[in-house]
């Protein structure tokens, strides 16, 4: 569990968009992308993430496209 004040800072790297806890992963709020947090430490690497269902990319994603990130 994120504590309040430190969810508060954190963002999606790609898009610099808020998050929201979902369990044991922090949820990007406007590209679904989803941050494992594990012993209290988030993992903020996109190139870990879990992807929302349907989306095969990162590329994909709202915040990736903002962020100009290209496919791999």
């Amino acid at each position: 569990m994120i504590k309040d004040d430190l969810l508060a800072i954190l963002v999606c790297p790609l898009g610099r968009a808020p998050l929201r806890q979902e369990g044991d992963s922090l949820v990007c709020t406007k590209c679904g992308l989803r941050y494992a947090v594990r012993d209290g430490i988030p993992n903020m690497l996109y190139e870990e993430a879990e992807l929302p269902e349907g989306v095969k990319s990162i590329a994909d994603l709202a915040c990736a496209k903002e962020a100009g990130v290209a496919a791999s």
